[in-house]
């Protein structure tokens, strides 16, 4: 199926639950190329991708962020939701895409660029009618005890830390829109 620019930013959604059927090489593949033709300041490029699809890889780190979590979280509800053994920071995709870039001391605008080029993936995911959800919460793995670990098994480059992730994967649910809210935008002429 053939989208245009605007059905793929309209039909966008954060899918939350995924069936284990693994991405093709190719499907991978064209999602990392749409991240690697984002835009950047002054063509700096500073993110690094790292696709993962070893489901004991993604496990451990959902485990270190409900670790965490569970040690941070304000409430007892909270505390609850992590202690689920079923849940899933990567909501059980069976692909997720760490993203990671320097501190933004070292290069200003690389966080920005970094959501660039994730939202550039998560519009060819739907392009490939795979869904996907942005995520910053696994951030969590990287402030914990094994932090240096991961991100070694990620292989980010020396000095470069995480930033955002992509779970993607082929939708087991549907969800609606969000309502937009007009009233964000103020135009001058």
């Amino acid at each position: 199926m053939l989208f245009s620019v605007m059905d793929a930013i309209h039909q966008r959604r954060s899918i939350r639950a995924y069936r284990p059927d693994q991405l093709t090489d190719g499907q991978l593949q064209a999602i990392l190329e749409a991240g690697l033709a984002a835009p950047s300041a002054r063509n700096t490029q500073p993110w690094h991708f790292t696709a993962v699809q070893d489901q004991a890889l993604i496990g451990r780190i959902n485990e270190a962020v409900r670790r965490r979590l569970m040690e941070t979280a304000e409430d007892d509800a909270a505390r609850r939701t992590f202690s689920n053994p079923d849940w899933s920071v990567f909501y059980h995709a069976p692909t997720v895409i760490f993203i990671s870039c320097p501190p933004v001391s070292e290069m200003k605008y690389a966080q920005t660029d970094t959501g660039i080029a994730i939202e550039n993936m998560a519009l060819a995911a739907i392009g490939l009618e795979l869904g996907s959800v942005v995520l910053g919460m696994p951030r969590a793995a990287f402030e914990g005890e094994n932090a240096d670990e991961f991100r070694k098994a990620l292989h980010f480059p020396e000095g470069y830390d995480f930033m955002l992730a992509l779970a993607v994967g082929y939708p087991a649910a549907e969800k609606d829109a969000h309502v937009v809210q007009p009233d964000r935008v103020t135009i001058i002429k």
